[in-house]
């Protein structure tokens, strides 16, 4: 999609809609949102809309970071501790290692 074609007001929505659509727990749509609209709002000259999508973009950025954060967390602890929760870890794997853990 090309936002320079997208008149400020279109493109202040859709940033809204990439933000609205992280909370449902779609982080990469904050992903999105920072990429797609960082040169939007820290780049480009003023006009009336870019603030609203800086802030959209910050917020998107700030939940992705935290996203990330409880997510390698998550997977650290899981990883370090599968062996010894036993039979709870193998109903939460996708798959079970075979072997001897």
């Amino acid at each position: 999609m090309n936002l320079e074609r997208l008149p400020n007001n279109e493109k202040l929505g859709l940033c809204r809609k990439y933000y609205l659509g992280g909370f449902a727990f779609l982080p990469f749509l904050w992903l999105v949102n920072v990429v797609w609209f960082f040169k939007e709002a820290f780049l480009k000259p003023a006009y009336t809309e870019q603030l609203q999508i800086k802030t959209y973009v910050k917020q998107s950025g700030l939940g992705l970071l935290l996203w990330v954060a409880v997510l390698t967390t998550w997977i650290t602890i899981f990883q370090h501790f599968r062996a010894e929760w036993g039979v709870v870890a193998d109903y939460l794997s996708f798959t079970i290692p075979l072997g001897i853990p």
